[in-house]
């Protein structure tokens, strides 16, 4: 007995064995084709999820979908079910419309691996209505830009730069590994951003000559020491006159003049220059913003927001903020060294901001013995004139728009489409219009929106005059970042260069080569931390922040909803993310 029962045992075994030899084979092979399988599944299941959304017609026998296509993309779609009609062997031919609709379409921006970086941008503050100004392709070049404004080195350009084009050189690679690390995937995906940002601060760092806060002197300088030497011995602080021999008076060939790093006044000469550039950057910035208002006024028809919202709107911003800045300029071209004033003698220019205030007050200045007002005749009542007529666009603003409204409403006159009206109802019968870019396929019954109570008008009038009129200060003075920033950035690495590199370099034994080894690596440790990484967000932020609040809340509305079209890609990665977590 048992002997039987071990003999039982030992077949029982083998059975055990080579059915354990017999599923792993199995799962072996299925092992093989289990992706296959669940990208199979995965997309059977959204094509019946989507078929489920489809309708029955009378017949039965059909079924009826209404989605949005782009226009341009219609033959290939009418190919795709041909090609679907054929490849199924169904005698039923498919019959695609394009129907009529009083549905807002969705906004569908083509993009491509370097501009999706900079529409990403922009999204984040809100979608574009359908067929608003897209404000994303000029971002490509005013981001980085602005950003290089305050991050102007060109050291430091050249290490961000650097590490976004091994990321775009290796963007296949890297791609595949499917990383999923949050941080790198911001990182990655704004490789091309980065990228110009880079280039843009190597750009700017060879206008301001600061590399790591020190200068390259490739044409010399225009400055010469004209002093004696008992005079340079017996003397801490010298001053060069530049109405004199110091000065060859002619402008640097490239950026500027290296003797600046050395000089004790750096700081004083570069804040006159990057808070005036900062400011011509931004008035000319900001009228770009209302100037593409006026292109969705043109597209969306809309004659009584050009005439009384753009008209005064760019009248006021020219008559105070775009005069300022040619006063900028005239000083630039009419003062130098040496120019003479008849009151005060040499050396004497009038103050921008002063004059810009005492132009808004209406004043003139307290002691006119000790330098003149004036820049050019006529300048005083030329002033009184622009101010009077941007305060006279003010009013303008705020009432004229209302009551206009008002007034058609009482003669029962159609208005000017005041406001975005619905675009996809502009040029149709009965309240329909045919699409130019996104087509429905099934007409939605049509409807009115009710009239906008007056008061709400004229509130709403009230809000978006003193936001513009006070905004127009406000964001012009926020754009004083730049200079602030630029001078923080040029700062730090000042202090990192003398407080920690410049102490490896003045030991004079063979011991300083260990030593300058170890403070070197702190002191790059210590500039890719805080000046590439956090200064570079910082600044990233910050121009993010003038395109967002100063630039696009000029013309940029943002109301819209992005096209969402069906796409096994989105599936799947949406499908692999919601795995891995």
């Amino acid at each position: 007995m048992a002997m039987g029962v071990m003999t039982r045992i030992e077949d029982l075994n083998t059975v055990l064995n080579q059915t354990q030899d017999h599923r792993h084979r199995v799962l072996a092979a299925a092992a093989k084709n289990i992706t296959n399988w669940f990208i199979k599944v995965r997309k059977i299941k959204a094509i019946y999820h989507t078929l489920n959304l489809f309708n029955l017609d009378v017949t039965q026998k059909c079924l009826i979908a209404e989605c949005w296509v782009p226009t341009e993309d219609l033959e290939q779609i009418q190919l795709a079910l041909r090609r679907g009609t054929e490849r199924s062997g169904s005698s039923v031919p498919p019959i695609l419309n394009r129907m009529d609709t009083l549905e807002n379409p969705p906004t569908y921006n083509k993009t491509n691996k370097f501009t999706s970086g900079f529409q990403h941008l922009v999204d984040a503050y809100g979608v574009a209505s359908y067929r608003e100004a897209n404000p994303a392709p000029y971002t490509i070049i005013t981001f980085p830009f602005l950003f290089a404004v305050m991050f102007g080195d060109l050291g430091h350009g050249i290490l961000m730069a650097s590490f976004a084009a091994y990321l775009v050189i290796k963007e296949r690679t890297l791609g595949a590994k499917k990383i999923q690390s949050d941080v790198w995937n911001i990182f990655f995906g704004g490789r091309y951003i980065i990228l110009l940002m880079g280039l843009f601060s190597m750009y700017t760092g060879m206008m301001y000559n600061d590399v790591f806060s020190k200068s390259l002197n490739i044409f010399g300088s225009n400055w010469r020491n004209n002093y004696d030497e008992s005079t340079l011995m017996n003397s801490k602080a010298l001053q060069l006159d530049p109405n004199s021999t110091a000065y060859f008076k002619y402008p640097y060939p490239f950026g500027l003049d290296p003797i600046w790093q050395v000089a004790e006044n750096k700081i004083i000469f570069l804040n006159s220059y990057k808070m005036k550039i900062s400011i011509i950057f931004g008035v000319f910035h900001m009228l770009f913003g209302v100037l593409l208002s006026l292109w969705n006024h043109v597209y969306f028809r809309d004659r009584l927001a050009i005439m009384c919202e753009f008209i005064p709107q760019i009248i006021f911003m020219c008559f105070l903020f775009l005069y300022m800045v040619l006063l900028m300029f005239i000083k630039w071209v009419n003062y130098s060294a040496d120019t003479i004033d008849v009151k005060a003698g040499p050396y004497c220019a009038p103050s921008i901001l002063i004059t810009f205030i005492n132009m808004v007050l209406f004043k003139s200045s307290k002691n006119p013995d000790v330098c003149d007002d004036w820049m050019y005749a006529g300048q005083g009542f030329l002033q009184k004139l622009l101010v009077v007529i941007a305060l006279l666009c003010v009013p303008v603003m705020l009432l004229a728009k209302p009551i206009m409204i008002m007034r058609a409403r009482k003669q029962h006159q159609p208005l000017m489409n005041a406001g975005h009206t619905n675009n996809a109802a502009e040029n149709g019968d009965a309240g329909y219009q045919l699409d130019d870019s996104m087509q429905q396929v099934q007409p939605v019954p049509a409807h009115h929106d009710e009239e906008e109570d007056i008061t709400e008008i004229f509130i709403h009038q009230g809000i978006h005059t003193i936001e513009y009129v006070l905004g127009s200060v406000s964001h012009t003075a926020s754009y004083l970042r730049l200079w602030a920033l630029s001078l923080a950035h040029a700062q730090l690495s000042e202090v990192l260069w003398n407080m920690v590199l410049r102490n490896g370099l003045t030991w004079t034994d063979w011991t300083g080569g260990i030593v300058l080894w170890a403070i070197f690596g702190f002191w790059a440790m210590l500039t890719v931390s805080i000046l590439v990484l956090m200064e570079g967000l910082s600044a990233f932020l910050h121009t993010l922040r003038l395109h967002w609040v100063e630039f696009q809340s000029k013309f940029y509305h943002g109301l819209g909803y992005s096209f969402t079209p069906f796409s096994f890609k989105t599936i799947l990665d949406q499908a692999a993310t919601n795995a891995e977590e």
